[in-house]
């Protein structure tokens, strides 16, 4: 624990709170505009969620390969490794889309886990086997492939290029490639295509780790160049977003390096907060979180699929709380508010004892 960079588990911590918050409303007609995902076009508060989280999968393969790397560890047996936790992180996922009536008719092969482990797998495999230039090129050149076929690929059977909702290149390829039920029917938001751009998400990631690894460099020096890159990410997403629009559905170019950019600041700025400045006020249920991630992350969507079992078809607990809440005199988005605030401190109370008996489960 003691090498660990606490800036990094404060960071996720804060990001994993932030999905279950989001998630969790008490009722989905109040919600505060922030926490909803973009109808289509745009970035919301709640849109940059998600790729931190990849970012923070790329910035932890930095870290922990290059000291696996630099102790001699052999690359093959890194790879499997990557390879059962990609595995374990995948079939996470499908234990948290069966549960509890496991109807396998229906079946999502995807889904937000499943492309937390795709990246995973991608992103380690390319660190244990290329060279950080070789990456910077895949990771451009995904995003680059990926714009070519959306924007200049008339979408067949139409003879137009097209960028609506199950009406563009991505949905109609994960059509073919992409097995199992999707979300929406005839596209899904973490299709298999969409998937190519969400590794340079995490490839973005990696490229801010190594600066951080860059050890002969002074810390501050680190820093600033951690926000310089961020930046870049950052304008270059925006001026690419006036061509290829910024869309979290179809996981665009454009918000990829738009919301890393925002994440290599926001790393930066906890380095900053936890490690230079040292104040502890305040962060220590999200270094909690932090320490056990993924746990988290199951563990909401179980414990609300487990609460449903009690309820039925009839409102969910988080609706009657939100009814009682308003009942009171609690404005209705504040109300629904206040249940997922309530969710996320219920979570955090297992997570803090697995953290008192120090216990941190790796998947």
């Amino acid at each position: 624990m003691k090498d660990r960079l606490t800036s990094l588990d404060f960071f996720r911590g804060a990001t994993i709170a932030g999905m279950i918050v989001v998630n969790d409303p008490g009722s989905w007609k109040h919600v505060y505009a922030p926490l909803k995902h973009a109808e289509w076009h745009g970035v919301t508060a709640t849109d940059l969620v998600f790729p931190f989280f990849l970012f923070i999968v790329g910035v932890s393969i930095a870290l922990s390969y290059t000291k696996q790397l630099a102790l001699g560890r052999e690359k093959g047996a890194m790879a499997k490794k990557a390879a059962k936790r990609a595995a374990i992180i995948f079939l996470l996922g499908m234990l948290l889309t069966l549960f509890p009536k496991f109807d396998f008719a229906n079946l999502r092969l995807v889904g937000v886990l499943p492309r937390i482990a795709l990246v995973f797998l991608a992103c380690s495999l390319m660190f244990i086997y290329m060279s950080p230039k070789r990456m910077f090129w895949i990771g451009a050149g995904l995003l680059l492939f990926y714009w070519l076929v959306m924007m200049y690929i008339p979408l067949p059977g139409v003879g137009e290029v097209m960028l609506e909702p199950g009406q563009n290149m991505a949905a109609w390829i994960d059509g073919y490639i992409t097995p199992g039920r999707m979300y929406r029917t005839t596209w899904d938001p973490e299709g298999l295509f969409s998937t190519l751009p969400a590794i340079a998400s995490g490839l973005s990631g990696i490229a801010v780790g190594l600066i951080w690894l860059r050890k002969e460099t002074d810390v501050s020096a680190r820093i600033m160049w951690m926000f310089t890159l961020g930046f870049v990410y950052f304008f270059i997403g925006n001026i690419w977003g006036w061509f290829f629009p910024m869309n979290k559905h179809i996981w665009t170019s454009s918000y990829v390096l738009h919301t890393s950019g925002l994440a290599a600041m926001g790393f930066a700025a906890s380095i900053v907060i936890i490690d230079v400045m040292k104040i502890k006020t305040g962060t220590k249920m999200f270094v909690v979180f932090g320490l056990n991630a993924i746990a988290a992350y199951v563990l909401h969507g179980l414990l609300f699929k487990v609460a449903r079992i009690f309820t039925g078809e009839g409102p969910t607990v988080g609706a009657q709380f939100t009814e009682l809440m308003m009942g009171a005199g609690l404005e209705p988005k504040l109300a629904s508010l206040s249940w997922a605030l309530l969710y996320l401190a219920i979570c955090y109370v297992p997570i803090y004892a697995l953290y008192r008996k120090g216990v941190f489960i790796k998947v």
